[in-house]
């Protein structure tokens, strides 16, 4: 939200939260229960020209441009070696911490997790899922296709039960500055509905 307020493109937003993330951290419950249970954030930025994903370990984080084709992300990092920018000590501290050599490629997704990244795009879950779903509509993705993604239940993207998908958003962001930009929200804890 504060990405929103305070910057007018999608690169300028990434830099709000990084620096949010760097000086105050994450952290606090995910869920309303007694059930102490958090995890690291990762975002979806993008303005009419371009689009990045952000994903973070505390006060870690990479972020990769998209440039193009589909992208998702769902409870888990998958920022591998595409890195377009960086929280300035991520390498050093996955070096000291052992997590990584220095020697081979750096793959922050494998080195900040416990996924087996080559296998992240073909094993079960709702990342895999959400990829080859949008895989299939690779090209022709409409607001309703988009939609329709966000509601499938059985590929968990739309999560019931002890964890809920609260709320979803589909955004129309076309380049051309005198169209506007549509921006659809659910308005029930279930997209379904």
């Amino acid at each position: 939200r504060l990405g929103l307020e305070r910057a007018d493109t999608a690169e300028k937003a990434l830099s709000v939260i990084v620096d949010l993330l760097e000086k105050y951290g994450q952290g606090g419950n995910c869920m309303e229960s007694n059930m102490a249970f958090t995890y690291h954030n990762s975002f979806l930025i993008a303005d009419r020209k371009e689009a990045w994903v952000l994903e973070t370990s505390g006060k870690y984080w990479a972020a990769e441009k998209v440039e193009g084709g589909v992208r998702n992300i769902s409870n888990q990092l998958s920022i591998t070696t595409k890195i377009d920018r960086q929280h300035p000590e991520l390498k050093e501290y996955a070096k000291s911490n052992g997590w990584w050599d220095g020697e081979k490629e750096f793959d922050f997704a494998a080195t900040y997790s416990y996924v087996n990244t080559a296998r992240m795009t073909t094993s079960e879950g709702r990342y895999c899922e959400g990829y080859k779903l949008l895989n299939k509509h690779k090209g022709s993705i409409t607001p309703e296709i988009m939609m329709e993604i966000l509601r499938d239940k059985e590929s968990g993207i739309n999560m019931e039960g002890g964890f809920m998908t609260t709320g979803s958003m589909v955004s129309v962001l076309p380049q051309q500055p005198n169209l506007p930009c549509i921006h659809f929200f659910t308005g029930t804890p279930d997209p379904a509905r």
